[in-house]
């Protein structure tokens, strides 16, 4: 048999619920536009797997300049931004 919860288990009529968890808020995003959220989720993943390809022709010629080093950098914060949108993808 299970016993009724104590006081210190339940809710104080103080307490607020406005937080939310992150399983709450993945949540919500879900249920608002499952499609848009699946299909930015994919977009990153792959995103991000083809990304590095774009490394080896910069990497090729070498960082002579200061521009060829600002696009590496842009494409490493790119790559760094894709996995962390596509990382939930098909999980």
């Amino acid at each position: 048999m299970a016993s009724p919860p104590s006081l210190s288990d339940q809710p104080s009529a103080g307490s607020s619920s406005t937080t939310e968890s992150p399983d709450d808020a993945h949540g919500v995003r879900e249920r608002v536009t499952p499609g848009l959220v699946t299909s930015i989720r994919a977009v990153g993943f792959w995103t991000a797997i083809a990304m590095p390809f774009l490394y080896l022709p910069l990497l090729a010629t070498g960082l002579s300049s200061s521009f060829d080093g600002i696009l590496f950098v842009c494409l490493l914060v790119g790559n760094l931004l894709a996995l962390y949108v596509g990382h939930p993808h098909r999980q």
